[in-house]
């Protein structure tokens, strides 16, 4: 899931992801990624890159309400941030929330590309 508010980010960030063979849906605030996380069944997602700064919910307050859910996959998803917010109290911040790494805006897509590859090929705990 790819979760910002701005279209021109969304179109980017989708058309890397999509180049590579993802299935993207995308959400415009941290509520409606709440939301579909909530609608759609455990492991339907398999990852949420989600901004930091959105309206109606924001990123930070969306990763605790999704890893406070009762289902299975809340605690395990993994949260990116994918936000211009970089300095190093913004990257803590996004940690305490839940999210599992910060990626800064613009994207680097080799970045972008490694971080996904090392979620998928981590050992499993």
């Amino acid at each position: 899931m790819l979760v910002d508010d701005i279209e021109i980010n969304i179109e980017i960030a989708k058309y890397m992801l999509e180049d590579v063979g993802v299935t993207v849906t995308c959400v415009e605030n941290g509520q409606l990624a709440l939301e579909q996380f909530q609608n759609h069944g455990a492991g339907s997602f398999d990852v949420i890159l989600m901004d930091i700064k959105m309206p109606v919910m924001n990123g930070l307050d969306a990763a605790k309400a999704i890893r406070a859910l009762n289902r299975s996959d809340a605690k395990t998803i993994p949260i990116i941030a994918m936000t211009a917010d970089a300095y190093d109290e913004d990257v803590r911040r996004a940690r305490e929330a839940g999210m599992n790494g910060h990626l800064a805006k613009p994207i680097d897509i080799g970045l972008l590309y490694r971080t996904l590859d090392e979620l998928y090929h981590r050992p499993k705990a």
